[in-house]
């Protein structure tokens, strides 16, 4: 891979893996009753934001290089009704979504960077492709954390610089002066 490519990929990895600490982070904190909970029935609990979650993340990277993203085994429509009913289920489904994810990711080589892939019949670049899910997903997992946050009020346990931490936080960061990394590094 050139330099820009293989920097484009691996901070999209980088991204995707901060995004799936925040949303296990959160489930964390929460019960099986909290994970299942509804603001109402027209909401999402984050039960149902994961499985969407999966749904989606399942259909866009399989056979991702090769297939259309949108496949025609997929139920949409199904993704956000109350199909997953425990913690165990919920983590199963994580996971296998973001194992899905990753090894697609993993596919992609300097030989194969600049294919097209197909999302509903519509090209997109593999940079297009990948900020698209990873958009997505980061939209999802900030709902996951809020109704989190919502339900867990003053218990709630930052995922990032607690509030009232941000001076520290800065001083910690410009002690260390102007160095290489990613700022995900400190967060998983």
């Amino acid at each position: 891979k050139n330099q820009m490519e293989e920097n484009y990929l691996n901070s999209a990895r980088k991204q995707f893996e901060y995004y799936k600490v925040l949303g296990e982070k959160t489930f964390d904190q929460l019960t099986e009753k909290e994970l299942l909970w509804q603001y109402n029935p027209e909401s999402n609990s984050i039960a149902i934001t994961v499985n969407h979650l999966w749904g989606n993340m399942m259909s866009r990277w399989t056979d991702f290089l090769t297939a259309d993203g949108e496949k025609e085994w997929r139920k949409r429509d199904l993704e956000f009704e109350s199909v997953i009913q425990t913690r165990q289920e919920l983590i199963r489904k994580w996971e296998e979504g973001w194992n899905c994810l990753f090894t697609a990711l993993d596919s992609i080589t300097l030989e194969n960077f600049s294919a097209k892939v197909y999302i509903r019949n519509q090209a997109h670049s593999i940079p297009d492709a990948v900020n698209r899910q990873m958009m997505h997903y980061a939209y999802h997992i900030g709902q996951i954390v809020y109704v989190g946050r919502m339900i867990k009020g003053s218990d709630w346990k930052s995922l990032s610089i607690p509030k009232g931490a941000s001076k520290a936080f800065n001083e910690q960061k410009f002690s260390k002066g102007k160095h290489d990394g990613h700022f995900t590094d400190d967060i998983k």
